[in-house]
C-alpha cells in the first residue's frame, strides 16, 4: 500500500467511530436501536469527537441507518437460510450481536487496523469470520465460498470509493457468487460536493467522498440489477423520537433536502 493510500485508509478508519457514537448514544437513550455492545465499545474506544461529528441529530440518524440495515438484513436471512453474509466496511458496528447469525456463514470486513481493534471485542467462531483487508484488493474474497448466495452490506462504504473503485469492487463480487442481494447506502454527487464544507467526516480528517446520482450508474459491467431504493427514516422508527425532536428531525433529515444527499439502494444479481 502507498503512502498516500496508508493515510487515506487510516483517517477512513476514523470514521467509523461516528457511527459508533451514533449507536451507542440511541440504545443508551433506549431509542431506535438496542446496541449494548456499541455502549460498551464506546466506553472504551470512544474518539474524541467534535463539531457537527458529536451533534446528537447525527447520532439518531447513525442508529436509524443501522435499524433499517438490520430490519433487511434480517428478513433477507430468514428468506435465504443457506445465504453467506458479508458486511463490507464493518468498522465497529455490532450488527453480528444484534442480527445474529441463525446458522449463516457471516464475514466482517475491514482494514487490519479496524479487525485488529475488533478482535478485542468481538470472537470467531465456526460461523462467524473477520477478514483483514482493505476491500478494493479483492484477493480476500478467495477465503469465501462462491457456491451460496451472498447477502451484502455496504453501510457508511461506498462514498470513500471513486466509481471505478466501487465498479471494479461490485464485478468482483458478482463474479465470485452466483446469486447476490446488496444493499448500499450512497452519497449523491451534491452531497460529495459539499462535503468538503459540510460532513461531519470532516472532523476526523476526511475530505474527499464520492457520489452517484442515478442508481444505474453501477450496473455497468456487474451483473446486477436495480432493485428499489429503501426509506432510510422510517416513520415508526423516527417516532421513538418525541416533540421538539420529531419535528426537528423530520425537518433536518428526513425532508426533501436530505433526500437529495443521501440514498439507500437494494441490488440483486
Amino acid at each position: 500500500m502507498s503512502g498516500e493510500s496508508e493515510m487515506k485508509s487510516q483517517n477512513v478508519s476514523k470514521t467509523l467511530y461516528i457511527p459508533l457514537y451514533g449507536k451507542a448514544l440511541v440504545s443508551r437513550k433506549g431509542i431506535i436501536l438496542h446496541d449494548p455492545k456499541a455502549e460498551h465499545i464506546w466506553s472504551r474506544e470512544g474518539f474524541a469527537l467534535t463539531g457537527k461529528a458529536k451533534s446528537k441529530w447525527l447520532a439518531y440518524y447513525m442508529g436509524l441507518r443501522s435499524a433499517v440495515f438490520d430490519r433487511w438484513l434480517a428478513e433477507k436471512m430468514r428468506n435465504n437460510p443457506e445465504a453467506v453474509i458479508l458486511h463490507i466496511g464493518c468498522g465497529m458496528d455490532s450488527r453480528i450481536d444484534r442480527v445474529g447469525t441463525d446458522g449463516h456463514l457471516w464475514f466482517d470486513v475491514d482494514f487490519l487496523d479496524v479487525i485488529t481493534g475488533r478482535r478485542k471485542y468481538f470472537t470467531e467462531d465456526s460461523c462467524y469470520h473477520m477478514i483483514c483487508s482493505d476491500a478494493r484488493n479483492t484477493e480476500w474474497l478467495q477465503q469465501i465460498p462462491s457456491d451460496r448466495k451472498a447477502l451484502i452490506i455496504m453501510e457508511g462504504f461506498s462514498m470513500y470509493l471513486a466509481k471505478g473503485e466501487l465498479l471494479s469492487l461490485l464485478r468482483s463480487l458478482t463474479d465470485h457468487f452466483s446469486s447476490v442481494d446488496l444493499l448500499m447506502d450512497v452519497y449523491t454527487v451534491l452531497a460529495a460536493r459539499i462535503s468538503k464544507y459540510k460532513n461531519p467526516i470532516g472532523e476526523v480528517g476526511v475530505t474527499k467522498v464520492h457520489g452517484i446520482d442515478d442508481p444505474k450508474e453501477l450496473l455497468d459491467g456487474t451483473c446486477l440489477s436495480f432493485v428499489q431504493e429503501l426509506n432510510m427514516t422510517p416513520d415508526d422508527l423516527i417516532g421513538e423520537l418525541h416533540g421538539f425532536e420529531n419535528a426537528f428531525f423530520r425537518l433536518l433529515f428526513a425532508g426533501g433536502f436530505s433526500k437529495r444527499l443521501y440514498r439507500l439502494y437494494e441490488y440483486k444479481k
